[in-house]
């Protein structure tokens, strides 16, 4: 009856998570205390329900059931300038207003028999929180901007001999946007727009031992087509209007490595290859007489990038492991298609983290300070330039074996 009642709060937690936000940035990699803790590269975790988001592959390796939440906050800060596109002056200069996030992570997952298990997770692939002083000119592109993201995956795994293992699954993938745009400095008001859709995904993985020492695996999620309606409008005007537009989320190749020194020593490499190209454009359609017009279009040109990651963990007892990770994001963004509801350039993340286990249950924490590179992009008032970015990142994570 108590297992009974485990499960049901588990799926419960799962498939109810409370509004998600994810900040600096517009991927996210934070799925678990761990994860953060490796800097990302975690994807052959034994008995980490987790991996029903890192890799699926090895959930394999978890002993029983298990459930496990986790959240992670994300505070961005950076400063940006405009300067004019003819005389080189400054325009304006100034600040994010700090939009903390949090990303959330709940997972679980049970073996059925000696060769499969199955799990679900609920957690965020894409998200970001932003916004600029009203009044100014990042105002008119981003006064205050949020898209909550939410993906639910059912997947199933299978472990086929000692060497290889696979899993499949789907995504149920949910984004919430909501943008507003000071308009004060074209002698209009505030727009605010606000809409949510859902849409259908899947991912694969596969994981190989060569050894009892060295494992390789890959993931692969596929990229997921939004069909957003939302509600535009601009306030002191005519009222609401109909909004309509198209965003493609781009799909995911993960490469792993794992080596195993010893007992009490391992460490993960780690690739990942987003096919940002997708996102080519932010095109809005809006409904008949919308003060604005009938349309925004916003080239984006988005190009691929890859992320790579080194994590490693030391087991100092049973009960307590510590945990480092590296990892360095290039970005994807040109300087023609950026904007303000994404200003940020290429991302080095450094991180530790401990974990505390005993036979039922595991509390995992982790810090880590993510240093963002410059941007410049072309922007209403001439040429802007991001600088001073950072964001700092804490994590908590807990998990209970039944």
């Amino acid at each position: 009856m108590k297992k009974k009642a485990l499960l049901a709060a588990a799926i419960l937690a799962a498939l109810a998570v409370p509004q998600v936000a994810g900040a600096e940035g517009f991927g996210i990699v934070q799925w678990s205390a761990e994860g953060v803790a490796m800097g990302g590269a975690r994807m052959f975790a034994e008995n980490d329900v987790s991996m029903v988001a890192a890799n699926p592959a090895s959930l394999t390796k978890l002993e029983g059931a298990g459930i496990g939440v986790n959240a992670t906050y994300i505070s961005p800060h950076g400063r940006y300038e405009t300067t004019h596109p003819v005389y080189g002056i400054t325009v304006e200069s100034g600040r994010n207003r700090i939009h903390p996030g949090i990303v959330p992570g709940t997972y679980l997952a049970k073996k059925m028999t000696e060769k499969d298990w199955i799990g679900i997770g609920a957690y965020t692939r894409y998200g970001m929180v932003s916004g600029f002083q009203p009044g100014t000119y990042a105002a008119l592109n981003n006064l205050f901007a949020k898209m909550n993201g939410l993906s639910i995956t059912p997947v199933y795994a299978h472990k086929f001999d000692s060497k290889w293992s696979a899993a499949v699954g789907a995504e149920i993938n949910y984004v919430g946007l909501e943008l507003n745009k000071d308009l004060s400095k074209i002698g209009s008001t505030t727009m605010h727009l606000k809409g949510d859709t859902y849409a259908l995904g899947w991912n694969v993985a596969a994981n190989y031992a060569f050894d009892k020492k060295n494992e390789v695996g890959v993931v692969y999620r596929s990229k997921v087509k939004h069909s957003l309606e939302a509600d535009a409008e601009v306030y002191g005007t005519n009222g609401k209007h109909s909004a309509y537009g198209i965003v493609t989320l781009p799909d995911q190749w993960s490469i792993g490595y794992n080596h195993k020194f010893d007992a009490k020593n391992r460490v993960e490499l780690n690739a990942t290859r987003t096919n940002w190209h997708t996102y080519d454009a932010l095109n809005i359609a809006f409904g008949s007489g919308f003060p604005l017009g009938p349309k925004s279009d916003n080239y984006k040109g988005y190009r691929d990038t890859w992320r790579y990651a080194v994590g490693y963990e030391h087991k100092f007892s049973d009960k307590y492991i510590g945990m480092l990770g590296f990892s360095f994001d290039d970005h994807a963004i040109p300087y023609n298609g950026g904007d303000f509801i994404v200003p940020t350039g290429l991302r080095r993340t450094y991180s530790i983290g401990m974990q505390y286990n005993d036979k039922k249950q595991t509390v995992a924490v982790a810090y880590a300070h993510e240093q963002i590179g410059d941007l410049s992009f072309a922007s209403e008032a001439g040429s802007t330039h991001t600088h001073n970015n950072y964001a700092k990142i804490i994590s908590i994570g807990y998990s209970y074996k039944f």
